[in-house]
């Protein structure tokens, strides 16, 4: 039964089987009647009983199956049961007399375009602005003088001093280049400027040498970047290759902004989404910022994403470690919204059940989106304006079950046509095999379905439906090709 016996308690099932009993018994009588009856009427009478004007009667167990006047099924050991123009508030629907609506609880509500604005808080944590971080490194080897009190995690501006070199090689070099520039050979100095440059000096400092005609062996590191210390690898009297890392600086202004989102929400965000974040060293401020990157790989023990985002830091207040809550907010969209608890999850599809009007109901298969705030987002299968059940839908859908009702698909009514009206082909062939279910036909081409000559098997309705055919019977049948395979509409011999 779908829907209901996966999620209901035992003592919910109790009621909702005695409430399923009870609407069969308004919308099939007769079928009750003769369950219950003495045999002291015939159907005719039966069926005059259960209602005043007979749409026509059909076997509960194939609904499909109509027939126009009353009798024993050919399918089953039965009799047929009339359909009343009663019942037919909506088609294909389960019908329930309107004044019983109030008494099973069932509500409606409409289907109406609206916004739906989920409220998504996260979690996340400040981290520094990892695409500004600056390695520093010296070009040549040397010896530490100085390090001006540096410390891991010190705050420095860019330009401001790391380290002092000491660089004994390029204390020659500067004196070779002195003395070349005093004979006056531009040529040559040119050259022996050029081996200072290659040696790692800096121009500031050849400059510097060019103008004071003095050496100078000792060099200045500097920070390249604005930004926290967050690696020191030099102390003073420590010896230093050329490339080796002396420190590493990195940037917070702006500052990186890491929330963990979960998994279930990673369709709703997107590069360039907005965010707001709250801090507890901040009470009162909400700091703006924009999603700048969703990282590739989800947290196995979370399942979580990270979302990263970049907000404005001036004075460098915000400090990476920071505890922030994250409200992410959705692109805004219109949408096509029902209330949450109208929606039937039965695992296989979701479904709503449909008030048709006069007691009508039936379901329909939707595809859903979004939710928030108890309203779920329709994105196919249901229009603006159509009732659904709120309240008592499982009852319904329940009893749609037992009737064996079809669900409307997505696509509405042109599915529902493009379903009933399959595709048919008309051949002819010998019967091999008359079976319950099936019959086996030798059958020549089918050029509309690109088949060859061949001996197969179609499905039919019952046998009453291969009455007065048997094996040998050369035969003229119309099929249609179904999901499940071919199956036979109407057969009977050649020539009739």
């Amino acid at each position: 039964m779908i829907g209901v016996w996966e999620r209901s308690t035992p003592r919910q099932r109790s009621w909702a089987a005695a409430a399923a009993i009870a609407i069969v018994s308004i919308a099939a009588g007769y079928g009750l009647g003769q369950l219950g009856g003495n045999g002291g009427t015939g159907a005719g009478d039966a069926a005059a009983t259960a209602c005043e004007d007979v749409l026509y009667w059909y076997d509960p167990m194939v609904p499909d199956q109509h027939f126009d006047e009353p009798g024993k099924s050919p399918f089953m050991d039965m009799q047929l049961v009339p359909k009343c123009a009663g019942e037919a508030a909506g088609a294909g629907g389960v019908a329930i007399d309107p004044a019983l609506v109030q008494s099973f609880g069932i509500r409606t509500a409409k289907a109406e375009i609206g916004v739906l604005e989920p409220d998504v808080t996260v979690t996340g944590t400040l981290a520094y602005n990892g695409s500004a971080v600056a390695i520093v490194q010296p070009r040549a080897g040397g010896y530490v003088q100085r390090t001006y009190g540096r410390a891991p995690q010190d705050v420095v501006a860019q330009g401001a001093p790391i380290v002092d070199l000491l660089v004994p090689e390029w204390g020659g070099a500067q004196r070779e280049y002195l003395a070349v520039l005093g004979t006056g050979d531009e040529a040559l100095a040119q050259a022996a400027r050029s081996r200072l440059m290659l040696l790692g000096m800096p121009e500031s400092l050849i400059a510097r040498v060019t103008r004071t005609r003095t050496p100078h062996s000792t060099i200045t590191v500097t920070a390249p970047i604005s930004g926290a210390i967050t690696q020191l690898s030099v102390r003073p009297g420590m010896t230093v290759a050329a490339g080796q890392t002396l420190a590493e600086i990195a940037d917070f202004a702006p500052i990186w902004l890491e929330a963990a989102v979960p998994e279930r929400l990673a369709g709703t965000v997107r590069v360039g989404q907005p965010v707001g974040a709250t801090l507890t060293a901040f009470p009162g401020e909400r700091f703006a910022g924009r999603i700048i990157d969703i990282l590739p790989s989800a947290s196995e023990e979370s399942r979580t994403i990270t979302v990263r985002a970049r907000l404005a830091n001036p004075g460098r207040r915000l400090k990476p470690g920071m505890f922030a809550q994250v409200s992410l907010a959705p692109e805004r969209r219109e949408a096509l919204l029902v209330p949450s608890e109208a929606v039937i999850r039965t695992g296989a599809r979701t479904l709503v059940m449909i008030a048709q009007g006069k007691g009508g109901y039936r379901p329909a298969e939707v595809r859903i989106g979004r939710e928030a705030n108890g309203r779920t987002e329709v994105l196919e299968g249901l229009a603006p304006g159509e009732d659904v059940v709120t309240s008592g839908q499982f009852l319904l859908d329940s009893e749609a079950s037992l009737s064996g009702i079809d669900v409307r698909p997505i696509g509405g009514e042109r599915a529902e046509r493009a379903e009933e009206q399959p595709v048919r082909h008309t051949a002819r062939g010998t019967v091999t095999r008359i079976g319950e279910h099936n019959v086996t036909l030798r059958h020549g081409p089918i050029p509309a379905l690109d088949w060859p000559a061949m001996t197969m098997a179609f499905a039919i309705e019952g046998p009453a439906q291969m009455r007065g055919l048997k094996p040998g019977d050369e035969v003229a049948f119309t099929f249609v090709q179904e999901g499940t395979g071919p199956r036979i509409v109407s057969i009977g011999r050649s020539g009739q």
